[in-house]
């Protein structure tokens, strides 16, 4: 797509920007690869967590992951650590319940969080937020 941008596609159909920031010859105008990683791991154990949440006919007003990972300093950079924060808010929240989704995402589900075990450590930590 010019400079340092590309355009990737998949079965779904959408297609989404992958772009080197500025200091790497791109114009930073996409996702940058290692960070489209994390977005998937946060999407896939969302995705798995919001869909356990609707089942269990959980009350829950928000729900975020954010995540932080740690880059090796060596060549070539990769994430060794990774740090998942499930935020959970509401006033009427199940924390029981929702620890079990969460758990369940992490262990059972969610193919992504098994990939990225195979190279960095996960850390994961459930905070609720009662609103």
């Amino acid at each position: 797509m010019g400079e340092m941008a590309f355009e990737s596609d998949n079965p779904s159909g959408i297609s989404l920007r992958i772009d080197a920031g500025p200091e790497s010859g791109g114009d930073g105008n996409g996702y940058r690869p290692k960070a489209l990683m994390l977005s998937s791991l946060a999407g896939c154990s969302g995705l798995d967590v919001a869909s356990m949440i609707r089942k269990m006919k959980l009350d829950v007003e928000d729900f975020s992951i954010e995540i932080i990972g740690h880059l090796t300093e060596e060549y070539p950079q990769y994430y060794n650590k990774v740090l998942l924060e499930y935020h959970f808010h509401g006033k009427a929240l199940n924390e029981s319940r929702l620890q079990r989704a969460v758990d369940l995402s992490i262990e059972k589900y969610c193919g992504v969080t098994e990939m990225f075990r195979r190279f960095a450590e996960l850390k994961i930590t459930t905070i609720f937020h009662h609103d």
